[in-house]
Order: structure tokens, then C-alpha cells, then sequence
């Protein structure tokens, strides 16, 4: 099988197309799936650059969307040909989902989404899940709150902002400046140019912050929050000086796939609650382009890998 695969650390320029790739074989509690779509996330890039220790060759990708092609044993609820998706990143676990096939276990995948293609199902995983895990197990968001996301127009931030608004909430965003219609169309209450508008001075009060920048702007979103209030960050640690400071919770967010979110999210997209955009599609062959797209692109939404005609 193609697999993209890198057996060295480096830019985009390590990333190599392996036609031959061994097809994974399935274990107890696995699933072999034929991928049809893979999502591309800013942890590919960051895997790629040598951020978290890799047995080479290691095929690269996380998210993906496919169907079924071989079940291991004890496995209930999913058979061959259902279509699922879920996260197969080789470090949880998988076997990588830049590939024509992958592997991984039965816990970190759902049945897809009926009303949605592959593309848009593939490019769905890490980011709705990191958002689900934030906004609802971390933060327990509720109608009348206030909330600050940072990078609404993001992947993350895209779907963030259409689950909060879902679960009730007030929602303020950080985003560039030619960003700020689309993510009013998402359903942000309020956009803020962060080049040229400092959010600290406008926002106060607010009940929680969903950081998915990092560095200064995390130190600068303590400001905005109410006393006793929280925030949730994708890119940094809780600084206990900062949480003493200002009297309130800093949570570090490592996101967990897993099928009871898949599952979650997959209802509320069956009910148009939550919709992707998709900013660009790359063939497999390509993968290495994708990844440098992304990491210095900004799209708005996902970035996805095409594998089959859907």
C-alpha cells in the first residue's frame, strides 16, 4: 500500500510516499480500515519536525475517515464495510492514517456521520473532539456564559465556536481581520481583529477562555476572566502564579479520541449542529505539501487528504 512516511526528522522535504508500504494486520480489539479521507492537523507538522520521539519509518497522520476492512477479535458493533472514522495517530497507538490503510483500536472510532462525505468526516476527529473535550468535560459551558476563543477561524476554533454557541453561550473570538464575517457566519457574537484590537481591554468578566494560541496571548487572557473563572489551553501548561494571581483554574488540554465523543459529535453533525469547512484537499502523493500549507497557511477550517473519489 501508499503510505506517507518520514524516516527522518525535518520540513516538508522528509516526507516520502512509500508505494510499498506492509498493509497493517489486525489484533484483538483492532480495526483495519480502508482510509478514503485523512485530516491534516497541526501535531502532523509538529511529528514531522521531531517535537515527540518516532521509531522510523513512521507514517504520519492522525485523523481519518474510511471503511472497514478486516475486524479483530472482540470487536462488537462494528463490521466489515460499516463506514467509521475516528484517530490512528502511531502515537496513541495506530498505525498512522496517511496511508490507503490503517490500524487501530476499536475505542478511538465511531460509525461516521450518515449526512456528511468522507472529506468532510476525515477532517473532523482531533479538532471537534479537542473542542467537545474543552468546552463541555473541562469547562461544562452552559446557555447564558460567556466565552473567549482564541483562533476561531482554526480548526479547533471553527468548531468551538458552533458547539458553544449550540451549548448556549455567549462567544467572543480572536481571529485575523479578513476572517471576522466567516466567523460571525459560524455564530461568534463578537469578533476581534487581534493585529490591530487588543481583547484584553474589551472583553471582561467572561466566564472561560479556550486558548488554542499559546505564548503571550494566553498570558494576556487571565485579564479577561471573572474571578473563579477558567481556562483551557491547547499549547500551554497552568502557570500556579498566574491561577493565584488572578483566582481562578488553568487547565492544559492533551485531547483524548475516543469513541463516546466520536459519538457525541457525530449526533450533533447528523443534526447540523456542528458543519466542517474544508480551506483546501491534497492527493496522498502530496502530503508533504499539505503539511507545509497548513503549518504556515492559516487556513480557515481543516485541510484534508484525498485517498478515494467519494
Amino acid at each position: 500500500m501508499k503510505a506517507a512516511q518520514i524516516n527522518k526528522y525535518g520540513g516538508s522535504e522528509v516526507v516520502e510516499i512509500n508505494k510499498n508500504a506492509p498493509k497493517p494486520a489486525v489484533s484483538r480489539g483492532q480495526l483495519l480500515v480502508e482510509v478514503y479521507a485523512a485530516g491534516v492537523n497541526p501535531i502532523d507538522w509538529k511529528i514531522r519536525e521531531g517535537y515527540m520521539p518516532l521509531k522510523f519509518p513512521a507514517t504520519l497522520g492522525g485523523d481519518f475517515s474510511g471503511v472497514i476492512a478486516d475486524v479483530g477479535e472482540g470487536v462488537s458493533g462494528l463490521e466489515k464495510d460499516f463506514e467509521v472514522y475516528g484517530h490512528a495517530s502511531v502515537l496513541g497507538g495506530g498505525s498512522g492514517s496517511f496511508a490507503e490503510f490503517v490500524l487501530a483500536d476499536a475505542k478511538v472510532m465511531a460509525l461516521k456521520p450518515k449526512n456528511i462525505t468522507h472529506m468532510e468526516a476525515g477532517a473532523l476527529p482531533l479538532t471537534s473532539v479537542s473542542a467537545w473535550q474543552a468546552l463541555v468535560d473541562h469547562i461544562g459551558l452552559s446557555r447564558g456564559k460567556k466565552i473567549l476563543i482564541h483562533g476561531g477561524a482554526g480548526g479547533i476554533g471553527s468548531i468551538a465556536i458552533q458547539l458553544a454557541k449550540h451549548l448556549g453561550a455567549y462567544v467572543a473570538t480572536t481571529v485575523n481581520a479578513k476572517d471576522m464575517q466567516y466567523v460571525k457566519e459560524l455564530g461568534a457574537d463578537e469578533a476581534i481583529d487581534y493585529k490591530n484590537q487588543t481583547f484584553e481591554s474589551m472583553l471582561h468578566d467572561y466566564d472561560a477562555v479556550y486558548d488554542t494560541v499559546g505564548g503571550e496571548t494566553y498570558i494576556r487572557s487571565f485579564k479577561v476572566l471573572r474571578k473563579g473563572g477558567i481556562i483551557v489551553s491547547m499549547l500551554e501548561q497552568p502557570r500556579p502564579e498566574l491561577m493565584e494571581q488572578y483566582g481562578l483554574q488553568a487547565i492544559g488540554q492533551f485531547t483524548q479520541v475516543n469513541t463516546e465523543r466520536l459519538s457525541k459529535l457525530a449526533e450533533l453533525v447528523s443534526k447540523r449542529v456542528i458543519k466542517v469547512h474544508i480551506e483546501k484537499t491534497f492527493p496522498l502523493e502530496q502530503a508533504g505539501e499539505a503539511l507545509a500549507f497548513l503549518q504556515s497557511g492559516h487556513p480557515r477550517g481543516k485541510v484534508v487528504l484525498k485517498m478515494k473519489k467519494t
